[in-house]
């Protein structure tokens, strides 16, 4: 397997050679140019669209059975908003003319699995611009390659969507690690949301900013009905959130220079967008009943934290967090979502004083120390609230659903996981990121069991706030401690890369930061604060029941974990994770 990776790198320059290029630079645009076209659209006016639905299953007997779908990526237009021309997009869907941003909800009954084949139609060439100089799936006849990735999902190595698993239109040119064209699906893990992405090597932040997303939702009535939460398409809405910038043709704005370009000459550490998007409508408005409504939130943007509040000063009744309940409902009056992050949320409109509210976000970018939210990205959208037309039979029980222990003391191994930031010594900016000093065609180091658990402290020794996701896994963060004297740690991590011989027992040491109670659950992104080491407890099974994968789980091509901040992941914050027997 690392050969074929290694081969899979050597083919980047070869593909450079051969003529398959980034799409040439249109004429330069300021950010000003780019607030000004953002802040030509008025927000609030177009409204916030269903997604359509695929089921994952089909009804036999009165029991739901298992089916198989193909799904394709498409070019084709979208409308963001009224008043911006249609912008040229790559979406998922059954057909082209049904394909959308974002793709269709898939929804998924627990335990019947489903099987999906991903075709790609995509065109010879990119529709954004993307860096040679970094690790990238560069075929050596052209076109799209793309993967994809079932977020939070449960599945076996050959179905995750690895990296090096890429194809092009009609399966023309495939990655070292590409296996087969349908994936399965087992959903065999609890209910709740998920999401499915492209997750092609280097290209992701690309892809996924040119719509390659979706939402996935496991369902079942038999757990989730008696908890009486709000339900019904009209009443479980999906909210995936994206920040765009556009040009005045409506095409998706995306860098072509790179913050070094004599080094990288496209890549820069993070994209942020001027408009948001909430289901690939830009500040969209959703009329809303005086009753409760679920709402799974999603955040799919390629960098961009939001910290959201309503304007009317309701709270959110969290009920899960990721693809998982929580134990119990948790008030919030903000919530703080990474990218990739997902909270299912309960809001009660019936206890509105005002008869709008808008959904606000005051998160920094990059987060957690710059710059504060414009007029522009710091709204989301509205919901405009009317008498109820009907009795509210929904509600929010004290109790929800109970998964294992986190049991902390059952770790049979203890991993340091270390966050690298490495700079131009000439500017001073960003070149590429590392976790453990490591790249991701090095040989996993990190090996653990099927049916064990681990304890990984992660320590972050960059300036940003990192996004944790490990493919297969479930974790909960449960302590976060300050680095004390952090830059002669950081001198000794630069030069030893050994956290123990660098004695991080007496540099975390600092002060201890609360996981906010409604982060206390079992996960698939955790937020890794800078200058903090963070403790997650890592299970390698599942979580719901915990019984072991029903798969093999140490097969081939085995899994990933990286920051899920896309332009870090691509560049290259990204390392094997290969459980073995």
């Amino acid at each position: 397997m690392r050969a074929k990776v290694e081969l899979a790198v050597l083919l980047v320059l070869v593909g450079v050679a051969a003529g398959t290029r980034p799409p040439s630079a249109p004429p330069p645009v300021t950010e000003d140019t780019l607030q000004k076209v953002a802040g030509s659209l008025e927000m609030y006016v177009d409204e916030l669209p269903q997604m359509p639905k695929i089921y994952g299953f089909s009804m036999r007997h009165g029991h739901p059975s298992p089916i198989r779908l193909t799904i394709g990526m498409y070019q084709k237009k979208w409308k963001f908003h009224r008043d911006l021309p249609a912008s040229t997009v790559f979406v998922f869907g059954t057909s082209a003319a049904a394909a959308t941003f974002p793709g269709p909800t898939i929804e998924a009954a627990q335990g019947v699995p489903l099987s999906v084949t991903w075709q790609n139609y995509l065109p010879a060439r990119h529709i954004l611009p993307w860096d040679p100089t970094v690790p990238t799936a560069i075929p050596r006849r052209g076109g799209v390659p793309t993967v994809v990735h079932l977020h939070g999902g449960v599945h076996p190595p050959q179905s995750d969507g690895s990296a090096f698993a890429w194809f092009t239109a009609g399966f023309g040119e495939t990655g070292p690690a590409w296996s087969t064209p349908t994936y399965t699906y087992p959903n065999a893990q609890s209910p709740g949301v998920l999401w499915y992405h492209d997750h092609a090597l280097g290209l992701t932040r690309a892809n996924l900013l040119a719509g390659l997303l979706g939402a996935y939702v496991i369902r079942n009535p038999a757990v989730e009905a008696p908890l009486g939460l709000p339900c019904g398409d009209e009443f479980d809405r999906v909210l995936m959130l994206a920040d765009r910038s556009f040009y005045a043709d409506g095409s998706i704005y995306m860098n072509y220079t790179g913050i070094i370009p004599n080094i990288h000459p496209q890549w820069q550490p993070e994209y942020f967008g001027e408009a948001i998007t909430v289901n690939g409508k830009a500040w969209p408005f959703l009329a809303v009943a005086r009753r409760r409504y679920r709402f799974r939130i999603i955040n799919t943007s390629n960098a961009r934290y939001f910290n959201l509040s309503l304007t009317n000063g309701l709270p959110f009744t969290v009920v899960g967090s990721d693809t998982n309940y929580l134990s119990k409902p948790v008030t919030a009056a903000s919530l703080l979502v990474s990218v990739a992050e997902t909270f299912d949320v309960v809001v009660d409109f019936s206890q509105s004083t005002t008869s709008e509210a808008e959904l606000v976000n005051t998160a920094p970018y990059p987060y957690p120390d710059g710059q504060a939210p414009s007029d522009l990205n710091g709204k989301v959208m509205k919901f405009v609230i009317s008498p109820a037309k009907a009795k509210d039979t929904s509600r929010v029980p004290a109790k929800l659903l109970d998964y294992v222990a986190v049991a902390e003391e059952e770790a049979v191994q203890r991993r340091y996981i270390v966050m690298y930031e490495y700079e131009d010594a000439a500017t001073g900016n960003p070149t590429h990121l590392y976790i453990n000093g490591k790249r991701l065609e090095d040989p996993a180091t990190e090996t653990p069991l099927p049916g064990t658990t681990e304890v990984w402290e992660v320590i972050n020794l960059t300036p940003d706030n990192h996004p944790l996701h490990l493919h297969l896994a479930t974790f909960q963060a449960t302590r976060v401690r300050g680095l004390v004297d952090e830059d002669a740690f950081k001198g000794c991590m630069a030069k030893l890369n050994d956290a123990v011989r660098c004695n991080v027992s007496r540099h975390a040491v600092g002060e201890e930061v609360a996981v906010p109670e409604h982060e206390k659950g079992w996960k698939n992104v955790v937020k890794i604060a800078p200058g903090y080491m963070t403790t997650i407890v890592v299970k390698f099974f599942m979580v719901d029941s915990g019984k072991p994968y029903p798969f093999d789980a140490t097969a081939e091509p085995g899994y990933v974990y990286h920051c899920h901040i896309l332009d870090h992941e691509d560049n290259a914050m990204i390392r094997p994770l290969k459980l073995i027997k």
